[in-house]
């Protein structure tokens, strides 16, 4: 049968009137596992993750997952198996790479608040370096090191004041974000750091956002690093590695973001001109490997036309999927299996006690009530932002593979929700 992929989703197709993810119809996974629920392409995550390891063949390089696009155990297992490195932004984080099967020494600890138990717990298990954000948190992760008697291996996360030209919420690499070291202190920050015994300065770190389509942020960025880089060497201090973060975007609705292996050969070339294409490099990135690889299954339980607004009310709400309510973002929303006839034009709203619970609005489709539908591009910062608004159970995830189906988290019960708290 032929089968008809959906645009920038290759492992996610239409075989006949039925969508299938891989070799597996997913109206079957609605039928027996309920709705709302997250299915998962174990060969769309591999095949993205293979464009990063194309583009950097014949390097020294470290693919690190930014777990927080989705840290969901097996899919942590599944890059851990893969080679790949971690970076994680909190304890609990580091927790679950470790749960997954993480290798410790491949862990790189970002973030702008790391408490000091979590400086301590890293430091115990050995994890390969902290990305630091702040001058206070330099000298604090310096006595939590000498009071555990190690040296804490260090990365200083440049600002460079470049505009990713993304949401404003997830453009992190401007003076105006809380990220960072600003460009103009590095210099005299890394000194300061190479100067404590606590500390060894093994790198240098930056990334300026989330959901970039474009290159030339990247190259801009890479410009000021490496200036950055030979100031700092000039000055004495050596550098092991280059973190350059994470970032790229994924085809959410026409977006065309550069192929990783295509974008990182012109970085490579720009390194190669500048004399550092032997250095060790780091890369973090998150969306880009599970973003496409996931959907989102859910059921239309009413249809409500109005005089201005026609409401599709689905049983998946903002508490499983946040991006639409956190930053007006687009998501795709397709039938699982297309009905003929004329569509009408549709917002496509949760059960929430919220106005702004919705999952796309003015969208074109044909519906009766109890269709199912896949909201899109749902494998980054969903299930990861999922919560329990409204005494909602979290979804059920599958990971497919092939024909194969994997339940890798079943669906929180309303006791689940409530098992910590205590009554008078």
């Amino acid at each position: 049968m032929n089968a008809k992929a959906l645009p920038g989703q290759p492992h996610i197709a239409y075989r006949g009137n039925e969508l299938f993810i891989e070799d597996v119809r997913l109206a079957d996974l609605a039928r027996q596992y309920g709705t709302p629920l997250f299915v998962y392409s174990r060969a769309a995550m591999l095949a993205a993750l293979g464009a990063y390891q194309r583009g950097f063949a014949g390097r020294k390089a470290q693919i690190c997952y930014a777990m927080k696009a989705n840290s969901s155990l097996a899919v942590l297992q599944l890059f851990a198996r893969a080679g790949c490195g971690f970076d994680i932004v909190s304890g609990g984080e580091l927790d679950r790479v470790l749960a997954a099967g993480g290798d410790a020494s491949k862990i790189i600890f970002s973030g702008v608040g790391k408490t000091r138990a979590e400086m301590r717990r890293a430091l115990q298990i050995g994890i390969g370096c902290f990305n630091v954000e702040s001058e206070a948190e330099i000298d604090v992760l310096n006595e939590v090191a000498l009071a555990t008697g190690t040296r804490a291996p260090i990365s200083i996360r440049v600002n460079p004041n470049v505009d990713a030209k993304t949401h404003p919420y997830i453009s992190t690499g401007l003076k105006g974000n809380k990220f960072g070291i600003a460009h103009e202190r590095t210099l005299a920050i890394y000194q300061h750091a190479a100067a404590l015994p606590g500390l060894h300065v093994v790198g240098i770190d930056c990334h300026i956002g989330s959901q970039i389509t474009q290159e030339s942020p990247y190259l801009d960025a890479m410009d000021r690093v490496l200036d950055l880089v030979q100031a700092i060497e000039s000055a004495g201090i050596p550098l092991h590695h280059i973190d350059f973060g994470g970032g790229l975007g994924i085809d959410y609705n026409g977006d065309t973001p550069p192929a990783a292996d295509a974008l990182w050969a012109k970085l490579l070339a720009k390194l190669d001109a500048r004399g550092y294409g032997q250095r060790q490099l780091m890369i973090e990135p998150g969306r880009s490997l599970v973003g496409n690889a996931g959907v989102c299954l859910t059921e239309v339980l009413y249809l409500k036309p109005g005089e201005q607004k026609n409401f599709c009310i689905v049983d998946a709400a903002m508490n499983d999927l946040p991006r639409p309510a956190m930053y007006e973002a687009y998501h795709q929303i397709v039938p699982l299996a297309p009905r003929p006839g004329a569509a009408s034009t549709w917002d496509v709203v949760g059960p929430i006690c919220e106005s702004g619970d919705w999952l796309g609005r003015d969208r074109n489709l044909n519906l009766h009530a109890g269709d199912q539908l896949a909201v899109l591009s749902a494998g980054a910062y969903c299930m990861s932002m999922a919560s329990n608004y409204n005494t909602r159970g979290r979804a059920a995830e599958i990971l497919v593979d092939g024909d194969q189906v994997h339940l890798i988290r079943r669906r929180e019960t309303a006791a689940d929700t409530f098992q910590h708290e205590s009554l008078l």
